[in-house]
């Protein structure tokens, strides 16, 4: 009697799009299903997995009969629906609440359509792992997780089978696909490595097989190949199965596994900076569908407004198939992006229409007093959080003399600015704004009060072209090379930089699309420079320097400003980049000892070594010193990038790559002088530099980049009656330092008139919260562990509490 197994798992890798575009994924999909359905009529014993709610939606709508076919298959168990998300995306980049949304909205439509949902994780193809996705997985009912990269030779885990465990002490049963998902040629081989690779206590593993990457699915040579080999009495009994049934019967043994309690990471380096364009319009995009569900939840609670729940369901599914691995990953051929660039612009735009319905129905139903001689404006605060932000403004009339009043007729200074419009026919301001958590404040620029004299802040701000300051920090430029001289913080009198920072750096990259699993991009070929410096704002509010500097062909412009009242730099970014075979590093030696670099994940955080290996990070980076009295550090926030390094304590924030597009191998341009690169061209950013002691958790780290990322709005207002006051906030969390942060406020998925509210806690330990729900008139205390996400459902009547959910929204 055999006393170990193999598994036979067969199934097709489709790849919607990577060396073709998607209608030609949509055509393969169609294909592989319908060879899956004739092999599954043709053999008895065989069994299909398949993953990817979109492959699902697309065939349901381009052939109603064979979905009947499958759903048929479902009911059977002869095909097992896997994965549990929209499509199989890159599984560093997307944001917390992206990943969210793969499962919410795949899990729920595989319910609804075929009566069940997956409960196997499915990311073959990922080029790595967050360290959240645990708690990710286990709270969307995906209870195991199967996964090919890295191989082997990049990253030593303690078994083939082991427990995989996020911070929060969630976990899912994992296997790695040691020799691979795509196997149809020379069959018996590959079940003989994988006979070879079962070790105690592990009796039984998983061994995939099918035509993959463009389709296809196991042949009927691949079948029949399988049968043969099962009457082999030298190798494992083998068994076409799932993987659900194979993680059942593992779990069932109760054996001793192993815990990994750590990210999955790294392959293919690259792919966390490649191609700028689809990492902005992701980037954007999450931003903008978080922003316009908040308030368009908030408009239909306050107003009864109806809320646009199937088009911003369509924009987030539009965007969570661009987060396909080799979408977003920036690995695809060229034309695939312009059809990228389309598809997230639908997105924006139906988000941007939401946003803007839901912000004019709020600021027309303010009760504003008529007064003629001022021009109100309303300014909407997304986050969860009082804050004191920069606001910009235009108007159609000359400001002049004028101010800015809040709702209680105080004075806030503001700067003359130059407009969008370089006609003379709007006029623009800069202010800072006192905003309420989630909420909006009534501002209205008025002639100046009788005998009121403009308040200006004391110490001034001192500003030339090489110079600026305010009353914490001091900013100098190095005259050569157009890089920061120095930063020092007047607070501790201490420097942020050990040396020149913000030092634009172009490095040699002559790897592949992808670039390789420990990629450190450190061959300096040269630096921006020639710099030449000019003082392009300077009042009551802000000033601003623009260095400009040259290299080869390429124009790199960084306009550096300091506010008076704000303890951090803003740089807007500017390149227009004609190199090749290179990549543009911005790089800065932060002032610590034995650094500790921590960088956003998705919904959580990441500590790494400083080694120089390009990494993958979200919205904002950490360097910091010892924790402790003297712990010191800084941090930087951007708006459009995913990739850093460290090495030491010098941060590289990696701004763009130029590789050739999809393509594994380069040849030298003399080679093929037609060869398309990426990043060619103009691209703007913006990025923020906050030196900050006693840890990133209590610095601001968290509420700068929320803020760069979503900044406040500006709706005009005009003179009416209505419900609403001239201030208000909707939303508020109450927590300590910056542990908790609201996440998500939506409509539950079911049209209950429920409210579904998230958070989550970036803390490293347990925090009491309370969400104080002002619209709805309800709080919601809660204790989140270390590293939580919590999901609530708020029934929408008050006679009932509010409870916990899963990110899927099922159960209590």
């Amino acid at each position: 009697m055999k006393t170990t197994q193999l598994y036979l798992i067969g199934n097709a890798h489709i790849d919607p799009v990577w060396l073709w575009r998607w209608p030609e994924g949509h055509h393969e999909v169609h294909a592989t299903f319908r060879s899956a359905l004739d092999r599954l009529n043709e053999y008895p014993d065989f069994v299909f997995v398949s993953s990817s709610a979109q492959f699902y939606q697309w065939v349901e709508r381009s052939d109603p009969a064979m979905f009947a076919e499958i759903k048929q298959r479902v009911s059977e168990g002869r095909w097992e629906i896997v994965g549990g998300w929209w499509i199989q995306p890159d599984c560093n980049l997307p944001g917390g609440e992206a990943f969210v949304r793969q499962a919410l909205y795949a899990q729920r439509y595989f319910l609804d359509k075929f009566g069940v949902t997956a409960r196997t994780g499915y990311s073959v193809d990922a080029f790595g792992h967050n360290a959240v996705l645990p708690q990710l997985l286990a709270k969307s009912g995906l209870e195991n997780y199967v996964f090919a990269r890295p191989a082997l030779t990049d990253l030593d885990l303690p078994g083939r089978l082991f427990w995989w465990q996020a911070a929060d002490g969630s976990r899912v049963l994992a296997q790695r696909l040691i020799y691979g998902y795509n196997a149809s040629r020379n069959l018996e081989a590959h079940v003989q490595r994988s006979a070879a690779d079962l070790r105690p206590p592990v009796a039984a593993l998983m061994c995939f097989f099918g035509v993959g990457n463009h389709g296809g699915g196991p042949t009927r040579a691949n079948i029949e190949t399988m049968e043969r080999l099962q009457a082999d009495p030298a190798l494992p009994e083998l068994i076409f199965s799932t993987p659900d049934r194979y993680f059942d019967a593992m779990r069932a043994l109760n054996m001793p596994l192993p815990t990994h309690a750590a990210e999955i990471q790294r392959t293919y380096g690259g792919c966390y900076s490649a191609h700028s364009g689809v990492k902005q319009w992701n980037r954007q995009a999450e931003q903008r569908l978080l922003t316009a569900e908040k308030w368009a939840t908030i408009a239909a609670r306050v107003l009864d407004r109806p809320y646009p729940a199937a088009e911003l369901a369509r924009a987030w599914q539009l965007v969570l198939f661009n987060q396909f691995h080799d979408i977003l990953a920036g690995t695809s051929i060229s034309s695939a992006y312009a059809d990228a660039r389309d598809t997230y612009g639908e997105a924006l735009a139906i988000a941007g229409r939401a946003l803007a319905e839901a912000t004019e129905a709020l600021s027309w139903s303010l009760h504003l007093e008529a007064d003629e001689a001022t021009r109100p404006f309303v300014v909407f605060n997304h986050q969860a959080w009082a804050s004191r932000a920069p606001v910009e403004v235009e108007f159609d009339v000359p400001v002049g003399d004028q101010v800015i009043l809040d709702a209680e007729g105080v004075v806030a200074p503001h700067q003359l600015i130059a407009a969008e419009s370089a006609s003379a026919l709007r006029w623009r301001v800069v202010f800072l704004a006192d905003l309420p958590p989630l909420g909006y404040a009534v501002y209205r620029l008025a002639p100046r009060p009788a005998g009121q004299p403009v308040p200006t802040a004391r110490p001034p701000l001192a500003a030339s072209a090489t110079v600026l300051a305010n009353d914490s920090l001091r900013l100098e430029f190095e005259p050569a090379t157009g890089a920061i001289a120095r930063l020092y913080d007047q607070r501790r009198s201490r420097d942020a930089f050990s040396g020149p920072a913000a030092r634009a750096e172009v490095v040699t990259d002559r790897t592949s699309t992808w670039g390789l699993a420990e990629l450190h991009l450190d061959q300096t070929a040269g630096v921006f420079a020639a710099p030449s410096y000019r003082l392009v704002e300077n009042g009551p509010v802000r000033a601003a320097v623009r260095v400009e500097t040259t290299y080869g062909r390429s124009r790199l412009t960084q306009t550096f400003t300091l506010y008076r009242e704000l303890a951090r730099v803003e740089v807007a970014v500017t390149v227009d980049w004609h190199e090749q075979f290179a990549a543009l590093k911005l790089r800065f030696p932060v002032n610590v000892d034995d650094p500790a670099v921590t960088s956003e994940a998705p919904y959580g955080t990441v500590t790494r070594p400083a080694t120089g290996q390009e990494a993958p990070g979200q919205t904002w980076v950490d360097v910091s010193g010892p924790a402790g009295a003297a712990e010191w550090g800084l941090s930087l926030a951007n708006d459009a990038k995913y990739a850093y390094s460290a090495q030491g304590a010098e941060l590289g924030l990696t701004v763009l790559r130029s590789p050739v597009f999809a393509n594994l191998t380069p040849l030298p341009p003399e080679t093929d002088p037609d060869q398309h690169f990426m990043d060619q061209g103009r691209q703007s950013f913006r990025y923020s530099l906050l030196p900050h002691t006693a840890g990133w958790r209590t610095a601001g780290t968290v509420a700068t980049a929320a803020e760069l990322n979503a900044p406040p709005l500006v709706v005009p207002a005009t003179f009416h009656a209505g419900p609403l006051p001239l201030r208000a906030s909707f939303v508020e969390v109450e927590a300590e330092g910056e542990g908790v942060t609201l996440t998500a406020l939506k409509p539950a998925e079911d049209s209950t008139g429920d409210l579904i509210v998230r958070a989550v806690n970036l803390a490293g330990e347990p925090v009491e919260a309370a969400l104080h729900l002002n619209a709805w008139r309800r709080a919601i205390r809660s204790e989140f562990g270390p590293a939580e996400i919590k999901t609530f459902r708020v029934p929408a009547s008050l006679a009932h509490p509010a409870v916990e959910n899963n990110l899927i929204e099922f159960g209590a």
